[in-house]
């Protein structure tokens, strides 16, 4: 279901650069126009819709089986405050709900045989991100109706799914993470100017910057005690509209 209405807005959009954005003719976004010219406007705002791809990077402390992470598909939808530096400069605020579930994979060989279950080894992490980045937004010049750029900034998040203060751990079936994750993001995209608004696709690459994992008690815990840190890490694809 989100992937179809994320299909139906890239067709949509679509379906409207391909009247306005290719003529020879500049659309100009002059701000006395009214809704949709705001190019040139102090403070903008926006909203953005996409999908996730989200992982976890691992750091051993011995050289034994690693974790495999199946990664599921996750939703984003947020909104977007706009500072203009000047032609070439912005400065982004763009809080928003990200949505993403990954599975941990363990290798038997980590655990003692005849000692664990077919379940010991699956451990899903469920994360309901309020995401809140601060990047800054370098673009070219404007070429006709459009506008590449890079971004790159800083983030936080309140991950709402966190089981950090359960008691129970992964001897429960509880592999646990910590509530506010720190990351680097660093991303590209392209600014398609319309007559009515402006349609910006993006990519983003998401880095975690401090250890998540919450370990278990038991300092030999077959799930948490090889591991030294573990980040997130991850790729957003954004569709906004300005």
């Amino acid at each position: 279901m989100k992937k179809s209405i994320l299909i139906i807005l890239f067709v949509f959009a679509t379906c409207a650069m391909h009247a306005q954005l290719f003529k020879k003719e500049k659309i100009i976004q002059d701000a006395n126009q009214g809704r949709g010219t705001t190019e040139f406007k102090r403070l903008r705002w926006g909203y953005f819709l996409g999908f996730n791809k989200l992982d976890f990077n691992f750091n051993y402390t011995e050289d034994l089986e690693e974790v495999l992470v199946d990664q599921g598909t996750g939703f984003n939808v947020g909104l977007i405050g706009n500072l203009r530096i000047n032609n070439y400069i912005d400065l982004r605020l763009e809080p928003g709900l990200i949505i993403s579930t990954r599975t941990l994979n363990f290798s038997p060989n980590n655990f003692i045989p005849d000692e664990f279950r077919e379940r010991d080894l699956s451990r899903e992490v469920k994360s309901t991100y309020i995401h809140i980045p601060l990047l800054v937004k370098f673009s070219t010049k404007r070429i006709n109706n459009f506008k590449p750029f890079i971004v790159g900034g800083v983030s936080t998040a309140i991950d709402l799914s966190s089981n950090q203060d359960n008691p129970d751990d992964n001897s429960n079936g509880q592999f646990r993470t910590i509530r506010n994750p720190l990351f680097y993001e660093l991303g590209f995209g392209i600014d398609f100017y319309l007559s009515n608004f402006k349609f910006t696709p993006s990519i983003r690459g998401i880095f975690g910057i401090k250890d998540e994992i919450v370990r278990d008690e038991d300092p030999n815990s077959p799930w948490t005690s090889n591991i030294d840190q573990l980040q997130t890490r991850g790729i957003f694809i954004n569709f906004t509209f300005q």
